[in-house]
């Protein structure tokens, strides 16, 4: 049955059934993660860049928060592109066949630009700002006393957005072929889309130049790159309505000679 044929309820039943599958390996993969959480926590806290940290509890919860917040975080990462393949099948049966297929190849180039993402924020966002804010405190002749949750929760808050801003390309190139933007426009907007991208970029780094500019300055890459991916896919939405509009005027030619 085609979605443009359900009813709300099929709708409604049809989102749900999606829902309780991404939930239910979700939740399959938490519980992964609470296996692998006690190496990947050892594992961060004796990288380079937090050796030097003495990491301390400083409530009897914060051993157990840091256990299910690595789990959640596992979970996440692992049905990232189980989320993307349910999501298609929800809007599959409202597309064309050659539509379903063009969609269907997003799903690994944006798993890619995810762990892209995050791999870009780990190896080398992270390190810089983690050695920025220790050189300020010795300039500041600050001891460094961290909470060990204080520590993991600046990590994921660096690392985790990565991973859905690298989607921007391919979001771009979806809402092309859609006809809901097109690359004129996307250069239209570029100083409103810097302006907000430069804002964003404030609320994940600490407030100083240098780690701001370490985001900011990819994400307006990212955005240029969406610029050029959004021209080749314009030409193919172009490319398809011509031969739609020939394939018409063909099938109007041969009515009327019948």
């Amino acid at each position: 049955m085609a979605q443009n044929d359900m009813s709300i309820y099929e709708h409604i039943g049809e989102l749900r059934k999606r829902i309780l599958i991404v939930g239910g390996f979700f939740l399959a993969a938490m519980i992964f993660g609470l296996f692998l959480s006690p190496v990947l926590i050892t594992y961060l806290q004796n990288i380079p860049e937090a050796e030097s940290f003495p990491m301390n509890v400083f409530k009897l919860t914060d051993s157990l928060k840091l256990y299910m917040n690595f789990s959640f975080f596992i979970g996440l990462i692992l049905i990232f592109p189980l989320l993307l393949y349910q999501l298609w099948a929800f809007v599959a049966p409202g597309l064309l066949e050659k539509e379903k297929k063009v969609t269907l190849a997003y799903i690994p180039i944006a798993t890619i630009l995810f762990f892209g993402g995050l791999a870009f924020a780990y190896f080398i966002l992270f390190p810089n700002v983690i050695h920025f804010l220790s050189n300020l405190s010795d300039r500041l002749n600050l001891t460094e006393q961290y909470g060990v949750n204080d520590y993991f929760a600046f990590l994921f808050q660096l690392t985790i957005p990565f991973g859905f801003l690298f989607q921007l390309p391919v979001v771009v190139m979806f809402l092309t072929r859609l006809g809901l933007v097109t690359p004129a426009w996307l250069r239209k907007v570029r100083k409103f889309a810097y302006f907000a991208l430069l804002i964003l970029a404030g609320f994940i780094t600490p407030p100083e130049i240098v780690s701001h500019l370490m985001v900011t300055v990819p994400l307006f890459l990212l955005y240029e790159i969406s610029i050029t991916i959004s021209r080749f896919s314009y030409k193919k939405v172009l490319k398809a309505e011509q031969e739609k509009m020939e394939q018409w005027a063909k099938e109007d030619k041969e009515r009327n000679i019948k």
